[in-house]
């Protein structure tokens, strides 16, 4: 779908009327409100009309498709904007899967147009039909480790990019571009946590020869937040990146859902609510009733703040979302979730409720990519490291849910005394990840470290499904 804003110049010959109170229609006198209270009047039901309330079948000729070719506009729309001197046009063209396509932006009759760009659609969902190499990348900023961090991503030739939260850190900076580490230290004098709006411009700038030509899905994290005055949240992430929200089902640009290949792709708002009698909540229920494990086998699921991270910084923070969405995305399969937030590496084992599950999804953190602020680098589970539980919950959400274990060797504790049974790999570093799903069973799974040599890997493992052991029954939750 092609939406574009296009200013319009249109003559009007304006006439000059005088309405008068007396205007006549069939004969009769049209009324004015100012003639009532009118007596009551009530139409009876005329059964006739009934008999239409029927949908228009597919072959009517109204609703055919009369374009040629996939790459013919259609379903033409004009809205209007937000002021009188532009309109917004949009349509809908069919694209094939898997095929490449060139395209330009901008107006020919200024003329300023961009450079011919190009992109290659996702492959049709199917059992057998997967992108190449999907990208990870979580907690990005825009420093020189980011530029590593891309660059390297580029040289793997991914077929998508995911970013799970955090782009741009244009929140670290007052209005006027002064910028700090840490916010709140810097600048604790101010009345509003300020931001600096051109950030999010150079960002998209040195990102485009990126996501120019492949596609990029995002979500949102907590430097996404923006606070401003009125308690506005959440502006620039809304408006500079596109969701498949409507198409999914979703009323938010929060969470939403995407295919690509045989990959269901659930995306979820760790910073909007996400307790069982809310919205979000309600839509994953029937997301994920809906997916067909025939046609889409993968199902993988991302937020911001990680469930199963062992590092001190944001340990246990997202807790309450874990209790409130864990079951439900184990009892339907989920098979890898991959979050931000902390700024380092972490691969867990598989894991439901902190046992070792076959069944559970495998959690990968990889909030890594490059942002100003501080690396995570301490361990809660090294002595003297372990955080208060009073200092754990996430100050925008709100609650606490994050209680001592009651069960496993860290029975009693809040913490772990070694690293948990449920942690396969951490590392402090930063770099990015790519997933090539080989089949309905196999993925493969490559961490790549910013320091290393292109191509070098840093962590790499086989993620495989095991249907058979682990069946997925649909509509299990009520």
């Amino acid at each position: 779908m092609g939406t574009v804003p296009v200013s319009v110049f249109i003559v009007v010959a304006f006439v000059s009327v005088v309405m008068r109170r007396f205007s006549f229609v069939n004969g009769a006198a049209i009324p004015s409100a100012v003639d009532g209270p009118f007596k009551p009047v009530t139409v009876p039901l005329d059964k006739s009309f009934r008999g239409h309330a029927v949908d228009l079948p597919d072959n009517d000729p109204r609703v055919q498709r009369i374009a040629t070719g996939y790459w013919e506009p259609e379903q033409i729309f004009v809205s209007l904007s937000s002021t009188h001197d532009s309109v917004w046009i949009s349509w809908i063209t069919g694209l094939k899967p898997n095929t490449f396509y060139y395209y330009q932006c901008g107006d020919p009759s200024i003329p300023a147009m961009s450079d011919v760009h190009y992109f290659r659609t996702m492959p049709a969902s199917g059992p057998r039909s997967y992108p190449g190499r999907i990208a990870i990348i979580g907690d990005l900023g825009l420093t020189y480790n980011t530029t590593s961090t891309i660059d390297h991503l580029m040289s793997n030739h991914p077929n998508l990019v995911l970013l799970i939260g955090d782009a741009s850190y244009a929140n670290l900076y007052l209005t006027n571009g002064t910028g700090a580490d840490c916010y709140s230290c810097a600048f604790s004098d101010t009345p509003i946590h300020e931001t600096y709006q051109p950030r999010w411009d150079y960002w998209g700038r040195f990102m485009q020869p990126l996501v120019s030509k492949v596609p990029l899905m995002m979500i949102e994290g907590n430097h996404e937040i923006e606070e401003q005055i009125e308690k506005k949240t959440f502006a620039a992430y809304s408006a500079r990146f596109a969701f498949p929200s409507e198409e999914s089902g979703s009323s938010s640009t929060f969470y939403y859902s995407f295919n690509a290949g045989g990959i269901h792709f659930v995306m979820l708002g760790g910073y909007t609510d996400y307790n069982k009698s809310g919205d979000q909540y309600q839509w994953l229920k029937k997301d994920l009733a809906k997916v067909d494990r025939k046609v889409t086998p993968w199902l993988v699921a991302t937020w911001h703040p990680p469930w199963y991270s062992t590092y001190t910084a944001h340990y246990r923070e997202a807790e309450c979302m874990r209790v409130a969405m864990e079951d439900l995305l184990y009892k339907y399969g989920v098979d890898i979730v991959f979050n931000g937030h902390v700024h380092a590496y972490e691969r867990s084992n598989r894991v439901y409720n902190y046992n070792l599950d076959p069944c559970g999804p495998v959690h990968i953190t990889i909030g890594d990519g490059g942002n100003r602020e501080k690396m995570a680098i301490t361990h809660a589970d090294e002595p003297g490291n372990c955080p208060k539980p009073s200092t754990t919950l996430d100050k925008f959400m709100g609650g606490f849910c994050a209680f001592n274990f009651t069960s496993g060797p860290a029975s009693g504790k809040f913490c772990w005394d070694r690293q948990p049974d449920y942690s396969a790999y951490r590392e402090s570093s930063f770099g990015h990840g790519i997933l090539e799903v080989k089949n309905e069973t196999h993925a493969l799974w490559t961490w790549y470290r910013n320091q290393d040599a292109y191509g070098t890997t840093g962590d790499v493992v086989y993620i495989v499904r095991q249907p058979d052991r682990c069946p997925v029954e649909p509509n299990v939750i009520n």
